[in-house]
């Protein structure tokens, strides 16, 4: 059989008047040594999901699934380095942020977004570690509510991240329905497009994501997962968003789809057996044998 194609001279002519290019996301996070969050995460979700992946690492950890033992930060000329050079070649469709780490970064962050715009950017406000502990200054936290939510397309934190966003305090907080969907209207005050509130700190039956834009909300469900292997699942959530909307989805259906990649990732994350912490997802689940 002749697998040959065949082309004709108008077809190669026409060949490089309208370049078409793969969906592209650009992540901005850190790096895990361990590979299970960060930057690692954030290109494996968003392979898996069938998009390419771009990075600026912001800083690089010395982690594993038990902790995090150091941290480098990266010059902040270095980090605009490594926009210009994704941007300047590299047709970018969405951006997702996660891990920042202090006040500079996130300016450096925010000029390079003002510089280089595009169609969305998915917002992971990484901020307080599984132990509690937050990960950013009060003054880098302001920061980041001035300077990048009003670039983002939507916000996903979790609930002490949310309530870290808005200077709550989470020691008297029991969360119900109304009280999320509460949270996520007061993110939307403070400028953001639209909020997607994680559930996976809730306990119950099952694991319920809120989101709000200013006209619309909904609830994403799905069973919960008991598992240990956790860890990186809001990185790989908002990469696997960003990707989706990087091949043209709606928002909301870009939600439901990461939703769904996310459940089972985790669910098939039994069939890992990586360090003896927390352990991180199956993104690979659909090629696992």
């Amino acid at each position: 059989m002749d697998n040959t194609a065949n082309f004709s001279t108008s077809d190669l002519s026409n060949a490089g008047t309208q370049p078409s290019h793969s969906p592209i996301v650009l992540s901005v996070a850190g790096s895990d040594s361990g590979g299970g969050a960060g930057i690692q995460a954030d290109i494996k979700a968003i392979s898996a999901t069938g998009s390419y992946a771009c990075t600026v690492i912001t800083a690089l950890t010395a982690q594993n699934t038990c902790g995090v033992s150091g941290v480098l930060p990266i010059d902040q000329d270095f980090i605009s380095a490594q926009f210009d050079a994704v941007f300047s070649d590299i047709a970018v469709d969405v951006v997702k942020i996660g891990m920042l780490g202090d006040t500079q970064t996130i300016i450096t962050v925010a000029n390079a977004l003002k510089k280089y715009p595009v169609k969305h950017i998915v917002l992971d406000p990484v901020m307080v570690a599984t132990s509690g502990d937050i990960l950013l200054e009060q003054t880098a936290i302001d920061c980041l509510i001035h300077e990048l939510l009003p670039l983002a397309s939507v916000v996903t934190p979790n609930i002490p991240e949310a309530l870290a966003l808005l200077h709550k305090d989470p020691a008297h907080i029991v969360e119900t329905p109304q009280l999320s969907l509460s949270i996520c209207q007061e993110l939307l005050s403070l400028g953001c497009q639209s909020v997607l509130l994680k559930g996976g700190h809730q306990t119950g039956l099952q694991s319920s994501d809120y989101w709000l834009s200013g006209d619309q909300q909904h609830t994403y469900s799905k069973d919960r997962i008991p598992s240990k292997n956790t860890h990186g699942t809001g990185c790989t959530l908002s990469s696997a968003i960003a990707s989706y909307l990087a091949q043209g989805l709606p928002l909301q259906q870009a939600i439901e789809n990461a939703k769904e990649y996310i459940t089972q990732a985790i669910s098939h994350s039994e069939n890992l057996h990586v360090g003896n912490g927390s352990g991180p997802v199956q993104h690979f689940y659909a090629l696992a044998k």
